[in-house]
């Protein structure tokens, strides 16, 4: 197992070289939301905000982060060289699956190499989700059917040679680039230890975040997991409708669950779970709540009412959580009190139009 000081300096060292991308990679605000806590009965809960991060979501950091690194790979170059106009070289494709923002990602790494992107769509994907990875100069290939079917037809793609395939999901344990993916995801753990400690703050007892196929709650869970303070609940959220973490960790493999999966939370509407994620999720003793739709629409709101960031479903899925649990008196059998501090992850800005 990495220790922290490992995990912190790889972090850090991913910053910086997205930070010489662009100054949109600088550290997201830690938001002090205190008229929430008092709401919900808390000591405290604190918003990580990446809606301020780069392309407006944490994704920027692990899908463009790993699809540089594999060009570099491939190229047998580092990021620093291959970005480098003097060293520029002929490269391929990358290709990926996505519900918007793994795709924008992945796209806006290809344009900053100088070579070409296709993001393979479900036929759900809102217009405007779409229109963002094209202006990033990317191909759309519109796939019927659920985000797994658009992974399927991409992990085709790939095999068939038509590029690197940059995917944030794998049923192989090892896969680099989902493990780059992942580590590029570190850096929000990373800023939100120097966060807190900055502004004085106690350490967080509980962390609420959202689960499409596990990446992000994998990586919160290693970077914050043992600097936690106790009882350091890791609980993952998810949609009732796409609920592949706790489906994997029920049935102790990797499912893939029936459905449409159609839910409010867009970018949570995942059918099966990354195997890597699911890995460490399961030795961090992580637990699942589950969210209705109703809960998960009202959470923007909510946060918004008690001055926090304007975010989606998606975006505000952590809150969803906290909701359901209040609302449904389950607070006890997670170990919340008044005293417990809460952490959330605002994955994504609302959207524009």
């Amino acid at each position: 197992m990495t220790s922290d000081p490992d995990t912190l300096t790889a972090a850090d060292d991913i910053a910086k070289q997205l930070s010489a991308l662009s100054p949109a990679y600088a550290p997201t605000p830690l938001l002090d939301l205190r008229s929430l806590a008092t709401r919900l009965g808390v000591a405290q809960i604190l918003a990580k905000d990446e809606g301020r991060r780069m392309l407006g979501s944490f994704k920027s950091l692990g899908g463009t982060y790993a699809g540089l690194r594999a060009l570099a790979r491939f190229a047998g170059k580092d990021i620093a060289q291959l970005l480098d106009p003097v060293n520029r070289t002929h490269l391929p494709a990358l290709i990926c699956a996505s519900d918007g923002n793994h795709g924008l990602a992945v796209a806006s790494a290809a344009r900053f190499a100088g070579t070409s992107a296709r993001i393979f769509l479900h036929s759900r994907v809102p217009a405007i989700r779409a229109q963002r990875i094209a202006m990033q100069g990317a191909e759309i290939v519109w796939i019927d059917g659920t985000y797994d079917d658009a992974v399927d037809a991409a992990a085709k793609a790939g095999r068939a040679g038509a590029g690197i395939l940059i995917a944030d999901t794998t049923d192989a344990p090892d896969d680099p680039v989902v493990a780059d993916v992942m580590a590029g995801y570190g850096v929000v753990a990373a800023e939100t230890r120097r966060q807190v400690a900055a502004a004085g703050h106690q350490r967080p007892t509980h962390i609420f975040v959202q689960a499409g196929v596990g990446g992000l709650a994998c990586a919160m869970g290693e970077g914050l997991r043992t600097w936690m303070a106790p009882p350091a609940g890791l609980i993952v959220v998810e949609p009732e409708k796409s609920a592949c973490v706790a489906a994997a960790l029920e049935q102790d493999r990797i499912v893939r669950i029936p459905g449409d999966l159609e839910t409010a939370a867009e970018m949570l509407s995942c059918g099966e779970a990354s195997a890597p994620a699911m890995a460490v999720l399961r030795r961090l003793g992580a637990r699942v709540v589950t969210v209705d739709e109703g809960t998960l629409e009202q959470a923007p709101d909510v946060m918004r009412e008690h001055d926090g960031p304007a975010s989606t479903p998606s975006g505000a899925a952590g809150l969803a959580g906290l909701l359901r649990l209040v609302a449904d008196g389950g607070t006890a059998g997670f170990g919340l009190d008044a005293s417990s501090r809460i952490l959330i992850v605002v994955t994504e800005a609302a959207l524009d139009g």
